[in-house]
């Protein structure tokens, strides 16, 4: 089978990263170097897949972005006087091929682990082989349930927030509209779907006859008959749970048939250029999410000083990239939290110590992230974001329905006098100007 290869001496300058005490720098070691695969004196090696081609290509961007982010940090330096290298493969959304570019990244380009490899189905494929031979499999890009699994699965961790939270959070809003609302559910026919309908019966129940759900595979050609049973169930509700290519037939479809549900779009569909312009704008006003990250396309964050500094990192390393496109925004969080994950590390670069590192986040304030949300992690808590502020497209822009929605498995909210120091002394940025903003306490009530 031939491979994709995309090899890059690359990282990023141009952010901040917030820590929640000042004196985690002096906790760094300093002393005995130590390494293991994928690290070195002057290098460390780190893997990466997602789907360069295939039924899921939008999602190609991110890693575009994650090269483009790490040349930025050599540029800078790199971490620790180290430069990074990043070994990225194209999976085509298949976990078969998921599987066999992991046993490549890891026996052949020996990397010292995986970040941000994309797909819920992908990354289940590899999680018992990255688990048996021990290798980090870091800040998944997905939001499946199963990644805060630290027991079984120490190896592995998630990012973003979870989709079975997400769809109760939606259920949730719609019966506080319509306590008699009916739901139809869209999702694809693997686990990337199954975690949303589990989050939808968590809250109307296993048996209730005011669900209705409909699958489709990743190779489908249409969702037109899918979309047509939801209507004729009586659906007021719609939760769509789609990737990019079938976002934009599901919302375009609806709108043919002139049904008019409160439709609910996943968030890893919230693309500009991949979703909302594609499916006509027209099609999109009203569509609710949950949101984490900062919307690019919202003047709101003009003079945001997070935003600032990345639109300047984009028109130096990204210069033909749409800057209105979210999931630039979302590669260049993870990657943020990556390179402050490394940084952490010091000169113990073995994977032991990077797990150490990982499960061991208080409070720490990444770009891009929607203020007063932080990554947040423990031993025995391994979802890094939990935080979503459910929010509605206008057809130009994400406004805020409501105050953020909490997660009950994350920690309590961050004293002021803990969250002070965030800012204080980490690495500012070498090119693009500009420090992070230090989010403010919170202004809507956290639920």
């Amino acid at each position: 089978m031939k491979l994709k290869r995309r090899t890059f001496a690359i990282g990023g300058s141009a952010i901040l990263i917030g820590a929640s005490h000042g004196s985690n720098a002096q906790r760094i070691s300093a002393g005995e170097k130590k390494y293991d695969p994928g690290a070195s004196d002057t290098d460390i090696r780190l893997g990466h897949f997602c789907p360069y081609t295939g039924p899921a290509a939008a999602y190609g961007v991110i890693g575009k972005a994650h090269e483009a982010y790490w040349q930025s940090v050599n540029a800078a330096g790199g971490i620790n006087g180290r430069k990074v290298s990043l070994v990225s493969y194209d999976d085509g959304y298949d976990p078969s091929r998921s599987l066999d570019v992991t046993r490549r990244l890891v026996e052949q380009d020996n990397v010292l682990c995986l970040y941000n490899p994309l797909g819920t189905a992908n990354n289940t494929a590899i999680r018992p082989y990255m688990n048996e031979r021990k290798v980090p499999q870091l800040y998944v890009s997905s939001g499946a349930s199963k990644w805060g699994n630290p027991k079984q699965f120490p190896w592995t961790i998630g990012f973003q927030p979870d989709y079975r939270f997400e769809a109760a959070a939606y259920v949730k809003h719609a019966l506080r509209a319509n306590k008699n609302a009916k739901f139809g559910l869209l999702i694809q026919n693997d686990e990337f779907g199954q975690d949303y309908e589990k989050g939808v019966r968590d809250v109307l129940g296993t048996s209730s006859d005011r669900l209705s759900v409909v699958t489709y595979d990743v190779t489908a050609e249409s969702l037109d008959t899918q979309i047509e049973k939801l209507k004729e169930f009586g659906a007021n509700v719609f939760i769509d749970v789609t990737t990019p290519k079938f976002s934009v037939q599901a919302i375009r479809k609806v709108a043919d048939l002139k049904w008019k549900p409160v439709h609910y779009l996943t968030n890893v569909s919230l693309s500009d250029v991949a979703v909302m312009r594609p499916a006509g704008l027209e099609n999109t006003r009203g569509i609710i999410t949950a949101a984490y990250m900062k919307d690019p396309a919202n003047r709101v964050w003009e003079n945001d000083p997070e935003m600032k500094v990345w639109r300047a990192w984009m028109s130096k390393y990204l210069p033909d990239a749409d800057k209105t496109d979210g999931f630039y925004v979302f590669a260049y969080a993870v990657s943020s939290l990556m390179k402050e994950t490394l940084r952490r590390c010091g000169n113990n670069l073995t994977r032991d110590n990077l797990m150490k590192q990982v499960a061991n986040l208080a409070y720490v304030r990444i770009p891009m992230l929607l203020p007063n949300i932080y990554v947040r992690t423990a031993p025995d808590d391994y979802y890094p974001v939990q935080d979503v502020q459910l929010s509605q497209f206008t057809g130009q822009v994400w406004r805020p329905l409501q105050g953020y929605m909490r997660n009950p498995r994350t920690f309590a909210e961050p004293t002021n006098d803990e969250a002070a120091p965030m800012a204080s002394n980490m690495d500012k940025p070498a090119a693009a100007g500009g420090d992070a903003a230090v989010p403010e306490p919170a202004s809507s009530k956290i639920q």
